[in-house]
């Protein structure tokens, strides 16, 4: 075969596994020896529209080990999204350096620039084989049964709710967690990981797949507080009512949006300072704290799932694997999807981009239960081999009581 160039790149959130696909894919490149050259690009597809490229060819394998274990983009991310025009630029660079391989980490979005840059690739007659590597914490990517970073970021907020949950039984009163997530309740969800005694909290999970009533809401936190003495709540930034609304804009006269139109969900503490409002203006309740974890989740530092990193690392590596490797049905390139088996272990399938490209996958029914405001046994199920063998849980005193004297 041929010398070829490869070319990897990282789009959107960073993870605290996304560098393990990169590495991935810069070490199972050397394994070929007619990869000639591995390519990275700074700042997602911003870095190859403006050629701002490094030669990764040139790393140490020491060097890139201890880049696969640090969090956030290594290559630095963007949050550009290309439309038809930028991803022709995309091409113009690649075909200039003479890229035969082009390699993207993300979600969504990303997706969706691979499957128009591999188009672009082909009517221009062009062989150039597009792989399209999964990672969001979000775990919203269709036709996977999870994505790499999303264990991780699942570990962070039931880790952070163990412990929240443990001050407020400690001091009781109402705690509120703000957790990401716009459309999928995924990562919210992973706060029910918390508990292991029956009172523990998280008492209240709300989720964007499901309607929120402010009303009902309160009626909720009213009944929780009295049966507890305490409440513990986890609340997805994309809670919205029966319209579709964001409840951050119901609550709030002042409501920023991004660039694409979006109302600001994260990187504010506005919806847990509304909520946790109501709460003491409406039911009376004193103590009331609430917490946005906001941009924590993606790149905490020594919170990383096991399973999350062999499986991002396993991700890059079958993505050269499958470029390299490919029939003609699949010349153009696909999708790294990671498939559950048994109990538990994963197998990779390379899909159609097109059937993953700017699709948005969200929690099951059968993982939300019939209140709305939790999760099922078969998302517990789902989740809890996805955080790893070191998942810490609490202990409690037994608090065997002494008989009164003075006061019986």
């Amino acid at each position: 075969m041929p010398p070829v160039k490869i070319l990897v790149a990282q789009g959107g959130g960073p993870t605290a596994v996304i560098n393990q696909s990169m590495v991935g894919v810069v070490q199972e490149a050397r394994r070929f020896a007619q990869i000639e050259q591995v390519i990275g690009a700074r700042f997602g597809v911003r870095g190859i529209v403006d050629e701002n490229l490094i030669d990764l060819s040139q790393e140490s394998n020491f060097n890139l080990e201890q880049v696969a274990n640090t969090p956030s983009s290594a290559l630095g991310s963007t949050r550009d999204k290309p439309d038809e025009k930028y991803c022709a630029e995309i091409f113009k660079v690649l075909r200039a350096h003479e890229i035969g391989h082009f390699f993207y980490i993300g979600g969504n979005d990303s997706s969706d620039t691979v499957r128009i840059v591999s188009e672009a690739a082909q009517q221009a007659g062009y062989p150039l084989r597009c792989i399209h590597i999964p990672k969001t914490i979000d775990n919203d990517l269709v036709g996977n049964d999870h994505t790499p970073g999303f264990p991780s970021a699942a570990k962070f907020v039931a880790q952070a709710f163990a412990g929240a949950n443990l001050d407020n039984a400690s001091l009781p009163g109402v705690y509120v967690g703000v957790v990401m997530g716009r459309h999928a309740g995924f990562l919210t969800a992973a706060a029910a990981m918390a508990k292991t005694f029956p009172d523990d909290g998280p008492h209240l999970i709300y989720l964007p797949e499901r309607t929120f009533d402010i009303a009902q809401f309160l009626t909720d936190v009213k009944t929780t507080y009295d049966k507890y003495g305490r409440c513990v709540i986890a609340v997805s930034e994309g809670i919205h009512d029966a319209s579709g609304t964001a409840i951050i804009s119901l609550l709030s006269k002042d409501v920023e949006k991004d660039a694409h139109g979006n109302v600001q969900l994260s990187g504010t503490g506005a919806l847990a300072d509304l909520l946790c409002e109501e709460i003491k203006s409406k039911l009376g309740i004193k103590r009331v704290r609430g917490d946005t974890f906001g941009y924590l989740q993606r790149s905490f530092l020594g919170c990383v799932s096991d399973v999350d990193q062999h499986e991002a690392r396993e991700v890059g590596e079958k993505a050269v694997q499958f470029a390299l490797r490919g029939t003609r049905s699949d010349s153009r390139g696909g999708s790294v999807a990671i498939r559950r088996t048994g109990d538990y272990a994963v197998n990779y399938d390379l899909i159609a981009l097109e059937a993953v490209a700017g699709k948005t996958r969200v929690m099951e029914d059968a993982f939300i239960n019939a209140s709305g405001t939790g999760v099922t046994d078969a998302f517990h199920a789902y989740l809890r081999p996805l955080l790893g063998r070191d998942f810490p849980q609490a202990a409690r005193l037994r608090m065997n009581a002494i008989d009164k004297i003075l006061k019986k």
